[in-house]
Parts: C-alpha cells; sequence; structure tokens
C-alpha cells in the first residue's frame, strides 16, 4: 500500500462527524486530494474537539457515527478513488476511562493495573489536590476508593503536565495489542503517530507496528534543523514541520533588525518548565540514580534535560545529543547519571529521562518560550529556529533534494491542528522582515497610544494584530488570553492575575479601532498573498506528501488552536471550485479564489506522480527573488521576497527553460522565459510540459 498523492486534513468533532466528511469528499475529489486525513477517530471525551482525549481504543467514536459512520465513509472515499488516513494516540488515555476507574477501584490486583505508566511502590495511585475550577465528573471521579490524595508528588506518568491524560503502557505487548486492534481492522491508507517521544522505546513500537501494517506510515516528531529521523524506525518520514521551517523561511528576508537572545529566553523558560509544572516527573527520574543525594540528583536530572538540543535521543541512537547535554551541565550529580545512563541505556534511568527531555523541550521552548521570545514571531512555529532568520535559496535546494533522496514520502505541512498562527499569517508577517524599521516604527507609535504593559506580550499583540487582519475583538482577546497565561512572565494558568488579566482583556477593542492599524494591515496584504501563493505553490510540489489543512485552500488568517478548529464553509469552496473548473482565472483578492486555485492545479499535476529534484536559476538583477525547480517534468516558479521586487522590478531577469515547449497551467498560456511576461498574472507558476 503506497504513499497518497497528498492529503487533506480535517478535524472530527460533534459538530463535524463522519457523514459530514463523507459529504465533502466528492469535492475533495475534484480538488485532487489523494487522501482524507482525519483527527483521531476513536472514542473519546464527550464534547471533544480534537479526539487526542481518547477513553476507549476498541471502538469508533460514537459521537462522530460510530463503526456504522466509520464504515460509510470508508465507502464513499473508496468509491471516489480517496484514500484514508487516521491519526492515533499511543501514548495516552485520557481519565476518567473504564481501565483507569478498574484500577483505582482494584489497584495492583486490576487486569489493567500493567497498561498505565504507574510507579506501584506506595501501593496505590497517587492523584494531585484538584481545583475548584475542575469539571464536576473529574471531582466524582476522583473520589474512588484506592488513591490517596497526593501533591506534585504524582505515580504516574501524564502527557506532559496534563493530569487527566495518564500513559500507556504501549511497550508491552499485549497493551499494544489492546490499545490497536480496532484500528488496525480497518484497512486504512495511512496512520499518523501522535507524539512519539513520550513512548518508552519509539523504535520498538515503530517496529512491532510495521509487524502489522504494511501502509503509509508517518510520525509527529518534532526534528531540530539539523537532525534526522532515527534511521532505524521503519516510518515514511514526518508530519512536516521540518518542510515547513524551510519552505516558510525561504520566503523571509535576512535582517538582524529583530534580533535578540533567543537562547537565554530559552533556557530561562525550559528551567522554570523543570522545576515546576513538570518537577514530578523530574523527581520520579531522580529517584532511580543511584548513589546520588537526592536534590542533588533532582538538580541533575532537571538541568540535563533544559540542556537537550533536540527534543530527546533514542539511545544508543542519538548518543551525541545525550552527550552535548551533559556537557553542558554543571550539577555535581551529573556525572554519576551519565554513567548509569550510558551503562544501561535501555534501563529505566535512561528510558525515562529520554521521555521525559521531550516534555521540557516542547513546554519550555514551544509553550513558553515562543511567546516570551516575540521579535518576530513568524519564527515561533513549531520546530522552528527564531535564531534562524531566513533561508537562503541554495540551502532550501540542498535540503528539498536530501528530503526526496532520502524521505520522498515523508508529510510536508504548512498549516496543521498545532501550528502556533496558519500558514497565511506568517506569509504576511514575513513581510516584515522586508520593512523593518517601517514596522518598528508602526510599533512603537501603537505602543505609545495603547501599549500592554508586559513588553514581550505587547510586540507579540501587535504583530498577531496586523498578521490575522481582520479579526474580532472575541478571537483577539481568546489569544492573547492564551499567550499570556503561556508565557508564565505576569500571570498563568495556575496563578492568576486579576489586574493584568484586565488589561489584556480590556486591549482588543483599543487595538482593533485604531485607523493606523488597518491601514499598516492593508499596507502588507498584497505582498502577503504573493508569499501565501509561492509557499503553497512549492509545498505543493516539492518533494515528500503535502498536506492541506482544512479550509486553508483559501486564505486562513487563524492564530492557535481553538481558533484554527474553527467551521470550514465548504459551500464557499464548492462554488469557487465550480468557476475555476469552468475556465475562471480569479483575480488576486480577498476572496482567496487565486490560492484554490493554485491548490487545485497543483494537486492534480501532483496526482500525476512527481520524481527528482533540480533546481533551476534565474539570471538578471532580480535573479534573488525566484524560486524554480523541475521534477518530472514539471517546472515550479514562485516569486519571494516581493516588496523588493516591486521597488526593482524584473527588468530583463530570465529564467532559462531546459529544452521543450512550456505551459503554465495556472493560466493555460505559454510559457515564457521572460519573468515579467511569465508572472504578470499571479506571482507563481506551474509549468508543464506541451500544450495543454
Amino acid at each position: 500500500m503506497g504513499a497518497p498523492s497528498s492529503t487533506y486534513r480535517v478535524q472530527f468533532t460533534p459538530s463535524f462527524t463522519f457523514a459530514d466528511a463523507a459529504g465533502i469528499a466528492d469535492y475533495l475529489a475534484r480538488l485532487g486530494v489523494g487522501a482524507l486525513y482525519g483527527s483521531p477517530m476513536l472514542d473519546a471525551r464527550e464534547g471533544s474537539t480534537h479526539g487526542y482525549d481518547v477513553t476507549d481504543p476498541t471502538l469508533a467514536r460514537p459521537e462522530l457515527g460510530g463503526d456504522a459512520g466509520r464504515v460509510a465513509l470508508q465507502d464513499r472515499l473508496k468509491a471516489l478513488d480517496l484514500g484514508l488516513v487516521v491519526d492515533i494516540v499511543p501514548n495516552h488515555m485520557v481519565v476518567p476511562n473504564p481501565w483507569w476507574e478498574d484500577v483505582l477501584e482494584h489497584g495492583q490486583a486490576s487486569k489493567y493495573a500493567r497498561y498505565f505508566d504507574i510507579d506501584w511502590s506506595s501501593g496505590k495511585v497517587l492523584l494531585p489536590v484538584l481545583g475548584e475550577d475542575a469539571p464536576d465528573e473529574v471531582h466524582e471521579h476522583y473520589l474512588k476508593a484506592n488513591w490517596r490524595r497526593g501533591n506534585t508528588e504524582l505515580n504516574y506518568r501524564r502527557f506532559f503536565d496534563i493530569t487527566e491524560l495518564a500513559a500507556v503502557r504501549v511497550e508491552d505487548p499485549e497493551v499494544f495489542e489492546a490499545t490497536h486492534r480496532a484500528v488496525l481492522s480497518w484497512g486504512v491508507t495511512g496512520l499518523r503517530i501522535d507524539h512519539p517521544d513520550g513512548l518508552a522505546d519509539p523504535g520498538g513500537y515503530f517496529r512491532r507496528l510495521r509487524e502489522h501494517f504494511d501502509g503509509w506510515l508517518v510520525v509527529e516528531k518534532i526534528l531540530g534543523p539539523d537532525e534526522s529521523l532515527p534511521q532505524s524506525w521503519p516510518v515514511d518520514g514526518t508530519t512536516g514541520y521540518d518542510a515547513l521551517r524551510e519552505i516558510c523561511g525561504v520566503f523571509i528576508a535576512p535582517t538582524d533588525a529583530y534580533d535578540g537572545d533567543f537562547h537565554a529566553v530559552e533556557h530561562a523558560s525550559r528551567q522554570q518548565v523543570a522545576d515546576s509544572i513538570l518537577v514530578a516527573e523530574v523527581r520520579r527520574i531522580a529517584r532511580l540514580v543511584e548513589g546520588v543525594e537526592f536534590e542533588e540528583a533532582c538538580r541533575a536530572v532537571a538541568e540535563v534535560m533544559v540542556n537537550f538540543p533536540v527534543y530527546r535521543s533514542y539511545l544508543p541512537e542519538g548518543l551525541g545529543y545525550w552527550e552535548t547535554a551533559v556537557r553542558l551541565s554543571r550539577s555535581p550529580a551529573v556525572r554519576a547519571l551519565d554513567e548509569q545512563v550510558r551503562a544501561d541505556p535501555h534501563g529505566e534511568l535512561a528510558t525515562r529521562i529520554q521521555q521525559t527531555s521531550g516534555m521540557v523541550v516542547a513546554k519550555g521552548t514551544e509553550d513558553t518560550a515562543f511567546y516570551r521570545y516575540t521579535n518576530f514571531v513568524a519564527l515561533n512555529e513549531v520546530g522552528g529556529s527564531p535564531d534562524r532568520f531566513g533561508l537562503p535559496v541554495g540551502e532550501f535546494h540542498q535540503r528539498a533534494a536530501r528530503r526526496e533522496a532520502a524521505e520522498p514520502n515523508a508529510m510536508t505541512a504548512l498549516s496543521t491542528h498545532d501550528t502556533k498562527r496558519s500558514e497565511d499569517v506568517r506569509a504576511r508577517l514575513a513581510v516584515l522582515a522586508e520593512i523593518p524599521d517601517a514596522y518598528l516604527a508602526f510599533e512603537a507609535a501603537m505602543t505609545e497610544k495603547h501599549g500592554i504593559s508586559e513588553p514581550t506580550l505587547n510586540r507579540l499583540a501587535w504583530q498577531s494584530v496586523v498578521g490575522a487582519w481582520p479579526l474580532t475583538e472575541d478571537r483577539l482577546g481568546q489569544y492573547l488570553e492564551k499567550a499570556s497565561r503561556e508565557a508564565k512572565i505576569r500571570t498563568s494558568w495556575v496563578d492568576r492575575n486579576a489586574e493584568f488579566d484586565a488589561e489584556v482583556a480590556a486591549w482588543p477593542a483599543k487595538a482593533l479601532n485604531e485607523p493606523e492599524v488597518a491601514a499598516f494591515a492593508e499596507r502588507i496584504k498584497a505582498p502577503g498573498w504573493s508569499n501565501s501563493l509561492g509557499q503553497k505553490l512549492v509545498q505543493l510540489t516539492a518533494p515528500g506528501v503535502p498536506d492541506v489543512y482544512q479550509g486553508t485552500e483559501l486564505w486562513d488568517f487563524s492564530l492557535v488552536d481553538p481558533d484554527n478548529r474553527r467551521p470550514v464553509d465548504y459551500d464557499v469552496r464548492r462554488d469557487l471550485l465550480a468557476r475555476i473548473e469552468s475556465g475562471w482565472l480569479p483575480e488576486v483578492d480577498d476572496s482567496g479564489a487565486a490560492k484554490l486555485l493554485v491548490v487545485q492545479k497543483a494537486l492534480h499535476v501532483r496526482k500525476r506522480g512527481l520524481h527528482g529534484y533540480r533546481p533551476l536559476h534565474a539570471e538578471g538583477p532580480a535573479a534573488e527573488h525566484v524560486l524554480a525547480f523541475e521534477r518530472s517534468g514539471v517546472i515550479t516558479v514562485a516569486t519571494r521576497l516581493p516588496v523588493g521586487l516591486e521597488q526593482k522590478g524584473w527588468q530583463d531577469t530570465v529564467l532559462p527553460l531546459p529544452g521543450a515547449k512550456w505551459t503554465d497551467v495556472l493560466t493555460g498560456r505559454p510559457a515564457t522565459e521572460d519573468l515579467a511576461s511569465l508572472l504578470d498574472t499571479y506571482p507563481v507558476a506551474l509549468l508543464v510540459q506541451g500544450d495543454q
């Protein structure tokens, strides 16, 4: 079973069910999609809008239509020659659930006691003190018999710091079979594996999964800029955050106007996470360190995880990353920790510290530092590197060629349910790299009028306004509430600051009613559109299997979840697609129809099969403003750095075309090497050989 040509991600919710997905299947087929890619479809907590809080992995979620609805969806997809890719969650389940209830009632005598990652040395499950705002059903659940109230001294592993998501021991063959039996019986095209870094033995898990599944297999693994997947993993690749960083990066101009010390912010953020919300995990690991006083062991464990250069190692693979973390750590107990880990790289100490380092890095970097270091937030993306400003064209070509050679079936993405902001917001914010003086002057003037008293949130807020414009007070308010609490500077989810929270809540009404804000957003809108079309065409035609996140075939100016899970209007998209199918060439305007045109044409070309990778280079005074490559007789041409291009024009810049006659499938016109003519309708072109 091969990889699909492309995927289209949908978020299943009680208001978007299996039947609703079946209802858009014909639209997806017309769009050119290869497979529907769904968020988790197994039974989850009632009302869940994401599905990662699984309660029963043995059946399709009844709220979405159950097994009957799932089968009907697959039948509809099959009739249209569309595949189905399913997101699964092997790391954890939400509690309460029937298995967990049995554990609380029967303790170690429960048949499910081994299913969860619980330290039974105390003889009971230790649960945290609950806040007054916890749901009633959770309070009721915690009144079960076989537990005693604890503090941060939890004795079961969680998903990050979410107490209600209890880790599952999928490394146990019995647990693997119980949690995977249902989904492996569905006969799907592909699987997307959530959060492999939380598993005790990711490599072993993937090898076991491969024994039962021969389809397309991609993993939600966040890679550093120069990191590769462990070569022992029998998977097709990642879910595409590495490609996102590269594709977005090549549309950002290099500048030092937004420079700062990101690594200092990142280090402090990770340390705060290790010392607070993940202290229970740190202390559990420290108890495994032999021959060291307990508090010293705690400091050593935390320090090593804080200093990890990537999310985690997979010893003995990735030993260099472990060595770097140890070398950067100064605690006297680090030596003993290092010796014990090296002596038994598959032992409990090594396993748990590797499992937990990913939590410290993710919570410290993505969910804290990215909300504190806000100099230029287009770079603050999952898997991103805010200290790497822009990506040279030559480096992009090298990385694309490497992906084609090593992982041609890895997923590529621009927007996901986890991205901090949508692809079109980032594309618009990329314009600020070309006009740093103008933007910083605007921000300073607006701050003088309506500044937020916390400087980093103030900087984030103004960029968010112009990047996601137009947006409502409610959307902006919800975003800033989340951003301010994730940053943990003046307020947080745990320690609220009522006065500051009120200041933040009142800010959107002030900022959104300033005429200068609308004027600046209008100024960067057109070059933002150019960046959006460029990066989308590149993603859809470059090496890898491209994913289109729901609704992003039109402009989508969403911020972080839950903003990016708003309902999608498919009636509007159907109507616009029908016009495009009849030959309409839309303007590049607020409707976003030009992006739909690019997506539809590129996906249909993609279905022919694209292989190889050949960089193409423009010649002339504006050559730096072109990114171009050829694959299987298809040429992609994208404009980059549009503000600078507008100032000087294409002049006599050309893109030499290899060999035969070429046609631009976006416009239907014969292609010319003169870029001013080739790109006079759209800032992108998609060329195929011969007449079309």
